[in-house]
């Protein structure tokens, strides 16, 4: 059996606001939109994990609230577990850094505007019908 990989999304909320990032690379991703995150690293804890990747991706100071209830698969053998979290007291706003050209705040009505990827959109799903958001 293949050893599973965790990736950590972040559903980072700023109120009723999700944050959605969308990729610049690879080239097959590269203008879609996604939860930001990444590899959970041998001897990581997912919630560590969560922190560093926003730390890098987007610059910030975040903390790992509580996990989305699901797994998602994404390539083998990578799966995808979802965090809410918010940013600290005093955290820089959130910039595309790394992996990223843009960042979108949106709220409940806005959440479909943005052309998600498809491994994405079951945990965005997920994540908006726990936060009592309409989903699609």
């Amino acid at each position: 059996m293949t050893e599973r990989i965790v990736v950590v999304g972040a559903a980072l909320l700023d109120g009723d606001r999700l944050l959605a990032a969308r990729r610049s690379a690879p080239p097959d991703l590269a203008g879609r939109w996604e939860l930001p995150g990444g590899k959970v690293e041998p001897g990581e804890r997912p919630e560590e994990a969560l922190v560093r990747e926003l730390r890098e991706e987007l610059g910030v100071t975040a903390e790992a609230m509580e996990r989305v209830p699901g797994e998602w698969p994404l390539r083998p053998p990578y799966v995808l577990h979802v965090w809410t979290a918010r940013l600290r007291p005093g955290s820089p706003a959130p910039a595309p850094l790394e992996d990223h050209d843009a960042l979108r705040w949106l709220t409940s009505d806005e959440i479909w505007d943005v052309d998600w990827l498809d491994q994405d959109v079951p945990a965005v799903r997920e994540t908006i019908t726990r936060l009592g958001t309409s989903a699609r």
